[in-house]
């Protein structure tokens, strides 16, 4: 072989590739499409390798799939966007493969490239294409097409553009409801590209046989087209269109579709705006809260703050806060869950007063609720309520929580807890912190997960950022260094991270006087982890130690672990001895 063919071999290797009966072949191959087109050059890639591609569909969806990801980025390896129309074939013929997220892929690169295309050759390849889908004997043709219309429609000419709107009219009205619940998915996005005179008229006429649909799988995705379409309408077209069809779907005998509203809730607020959200939507809203499915009801009450900012505290007192007391002892644990994670909001919406009166009550419950999310969802929101209510009357309360979610059985509870923690000391203040949390800090460095172990040595250093370097000499680093005699080696290496963390924070004269002689003398540790460990915790003092303690305390520590029996040991050593060496030569 001349050195002339040698760089096409791979090439020729990975076109064979493409039809190799191994599935692995043809899929390497595929992903490196663009590899096969540079060899190729613009133009045989445009009249060799497209067509083999338009040809070759029948293939498994993996590769299909990959396909039609590769096509979207393949504009510069057919010659640029004049060109670019030869890459819709072989997408038009995914888009009617049986697999959804091959179609979903081929939809995905079509618009990729139709938004990269000049305006007359949309007209004269994409449009067809559109139709050709549109018209589609088999409903994934169909289906399909409704993804690409909003590409296509501002290029086209008036005559053309009544034709597609035609054509998406009677989509909506398809006999099969896969069709119909694409074209109610897509209708917003097609709608921002349809002129305001036709969007009263035709778009408004097909968003309300949307509507009415039989299937609740269709009307469920009309919801999300009347956040989408109240955007694009005046306001008084929008409070006449789409404001009674939102009242209609939060009574709607399909809870699903019921759930799309409790959903979009706040979204369609903002499309018919806040003075008539008060007027029209405020009853409709608390039959969501009080829905008899326990999912309309979680998605109803994570909306409950941001409704009662849209409201006031007037109408939010009189007509939610009633609500949010029945969902609160509410017979699901989730409801209770959603609610727990936004009802903190709630405070600074209602004001000090009426956030003491009526809600306090509230948060004071469900921080005695038995499911342990709901207790850590106030838990996790609690500053929202301090700048309103003030810490103190929720600090009684607040303590036999945080115990009982500090020793919890799930360890991921535990773990939960002990991020906040930082927050609750921020939060309550130093004195409470040392009385109550001080112990339970401590604790976690023993916990039997290591999970737990690794979050609480991380607790520490954010606590001693918290406090300060005096506070944390006074209350972490005493304790701490104690548990360094800890019988299990696991717990030793808990207290070495703690260290490392810990020493940054504290500086170099606290760090040299009482955290250094702890790590030096764990180099004497009989196990063999800990002396590694030893060797990545000195590696991370050097910096923050002067180099004469480094020269005269560090260095020989770790020449005697790089002699150790153990390979691991000597090799951190050496690690270490080499950070050594270069901060001595650049200072």
């Amino acid at each position: 072989m001349t050195t002339m063919d040698e760089p096409l071999y791979p090439i020729a290797v990975l076109i064979d590739e493409l039809k190799n009966e191994d599935i692995q072949l043809r899929l390497n191959s595929i992903r490196r499409l663009s590899t096969i087109a540079r060899a190729l050059g613009e133009e045989r890639t445009r009249k060799e390798l497209v067509p083999f591609l338009s040809e070759n569909n029948d293939d498994e969806d993996e590769v299909l799939l990959a396909m039609a990801e590769e096509l979207g980025v393949f504009i510069p390896f057919v010659g640029g966007v004049e060109h670019a129309h030869v890459l819709l074939p072989p997408l038009e013929t995914l888009c009617t493969v049986e697999e959804t997220c091959v179609r979903d892929k081929a939809v995905e690169s079509l618009c990729r490239i139709g938004a990269q295309m000049k305006e007359s050759d949309i007209v004269d390849w994409f449009v067809p294409v559109v139709k050709r889908l549109a018209a589609g004997e088999w409903f994934t043709a169909r289906v399909s097409s409704c993804g690409i219309f909003h590409i296509a429609y501002p290029s086209a000419p008036d005559q053309l553009k009544a034709e597609l709107r035609t054509i998406y009219g009677q989509l909506c009205q398809d006999d099969m409801p896969m069709v119909r619940r694409a074209a109610a998915s897509n209708l917003g996005k097609f709608a921002t590209t349809v002129e305001q005179s036709y969007l009263k008229t035709e778009v408004m006429s097909i968003f309300d046989d949307l509507t009415q649909d039989d299937q609740d799988s269709v009307r469920l995705l009309a919801v999300e087209g009347c956040a989408a379409l109240g955007k694009l309408l005046e306001p008084q077209d929008c409070v006449a269109h789409i404001l009674p069809v939102i009242v209609n779907f939060s009574q709607d005998k399909s809870w699903r579709v019921r759930y799309m509203v409790a959903n979009q809730l706040y979204e369609l607020c903002e499309a018919v705006g806040p003075e008539h959200s008060r007027e029209h939507l405020v009853s409709a809203y608390v039959r969501l809260l009080r829905d008899n499915e326990a999912e309309v009801r979680i998605a109803a009450a994570g909306k409950v703050t941001k409704f009662c900012r849209i409201l006031g505290p007037q109408l939010a007192i009189q007509h939610i806060l009633p609500c949010v007391k029945e969902l609160s002892s509410d017979s699901s644990q989730h409801v209770r869950s959603a609610l727990a994670s936004v009802i903190m909001g709630m405070a600074p919406v209602l004001g000090k007063d009426a956030a003491i009166e009526q809600l306090l009550p509230i948060f004071l419950s469900l921080l005695k609720d038995e499911f342990p999310d709901v207790r850590l969802n106030i838990i996790s929101k609690l500053d929202q309520v301090n700048q309103v209510i003030g810490i103190d009357l929720l600090s009684q309360s607040l303590l036999p929580a945080i115990v009982e979610l500090a020793e919890d059985r799930h360890w991921r509870v535990r773990l939960a807890i002990i991020e906040y923690i930082p927050l609750l000391a921020s939060q309550l203040g130093v004195g409470f912190f040392d009385d109550k949390l001080g112990a339970l800090c401590m604790q976690w460095l023993e916990d039997k997960v290591f999970s737990i172990r690794d979050a609480a040595t991380n607790n520490l250093k954010r606590l001693a950022e918290e406090f300060g370097p005096e506070w944390a000499m006074q209350h972490i680093i005493p304790q701490v260094l104690e548990k360094i005699n800890n019988p299990h080696y696991l717990y030793r290496m808990t207290i070495l991270q703690a260290i490392s963390l810990l020493a940054p924070v504290m500086g170099a004269e606290i760090t040299c006087q009482k955290l250094l002689p702890v790590v030096i003398n764990s180099s004497k540790d009989r196990v063999p982890n800990i002396k590694f460990n030893v060797a990545k915790v000195l590696q991370a003092l050097i910096s923050i130690l002067d180099q004469s303690v480094v020269e005269k305390t560090v260095k020989p520590c770790l020449v005697e672990l790089s002699e150790d029996p153990d390979v691991d040991v000597r090799y951190y050593a050496n690690q270490a001895l080499q950070a050594c060496n270069q901060m001595m030569m650049s200072s």
